[in-house]
């Protein structure tokens, strides 16, 4: 367990420069830079993918008549959901994979309506097509944390500390503040890019299922009470 200073230093260390001794000494460019790299390479860590490391679970209560629901109100540290989580708790649990925008399209204005709970994610809210019944929601979702405090354990989404610890393997935050303070320094960083990608694929792969685990078909023979939640996805 190492700090993001603890990181940088050895960061320096390889690149045969000066040791940094606080990353928010605004009076040094040399420490700017290393808190500009770092802060770029937990962000683009954080955008990689579903890390194992960043998957939390959350749920909203539905409210008769309301189609609306502001993400932050339920889970403040949402980044984005994981696909093939979402269910609906209540007699029984069912989930469908995701839908087109353009069958969403066909559903609002020229489908017939049905029992399935569909819903969008716009401007930061869960935006039902139809007011859902009063029931549990259950999902996956991705943190937007990218470090945790190191006296309190809370996960923060910005780095704000020289004791602030990364949430993602250190080996893999080290490699990408090296090939990106190589780059910002004007130097080849090629070889260290190359190093970087490798290990993160290799990381990142050994995080992933086998395969994905259906969980719609044992819930099939339940009965057909169960609600089934759609869910599609709205570029941003």
């Amino acid at each position: 367990m190492k700090t993001i200073l603890e990181i940088c230093r050895e960061v320096a260390d390889l690149a045969a420069v000066k040791r940094p001794e606080n990353l928010f000494n605004t009076g040094s460019q040399q420490e700017n830079i290393f808190l500009s790299v770092a802060k770029s390479a937990l962000d683009s860590l954080l955008r990689y993918g579903d890390w194992p490391e960043l998957t939390r679970e959350g749920s909203i209560i539905t409210d008769g008549g309301k189609c609306r629901y502001l993400i932050s109100q339920y889970v403040p540290d949402f980044y984005s959901l994981l696909n093939n989580t979402i269910f609906v708790k209540d007699k029984c649990e069912r989930v469908i994979g995701a839908i087109t925008p353009e069958q969403w399209m066909r559903d609002k204005y020229f489908s017939s309506p049905s029992s399935d709970i569909k819903f969008i994610l716009q401007n930061g809210c869960f935006l039902f097509l139809n007011p859902p019944p009063d029931v549990k929601i259950v999902f996956q979702y991705r943190s937007n944390s990218i470090v945790w405090d190191f006296k309190t354990f809370e996960e923060k989404s910005v780095l704000s500390a020289n004791d602030d610890v990364p949430i993602f393997d250190e080996y893999l935050v080290k490699l990408s503040i090296l090939w990106r303070w190589l780059k910002r320094s004007g130097l080849d960083y090629s070889e260290e890019l190359n190093e970087y990608e490798r290990e993160l694929k290799k990381r990142f792969g050994t995080c992933l299922a086998t395969k994905d685990i259906s969980l719609a078909q044992a819930t099939t023979a339940m009965g057909e009470d169960c609600h089934a939640v759609t869910v599609i996805y709205k570029d941003k």
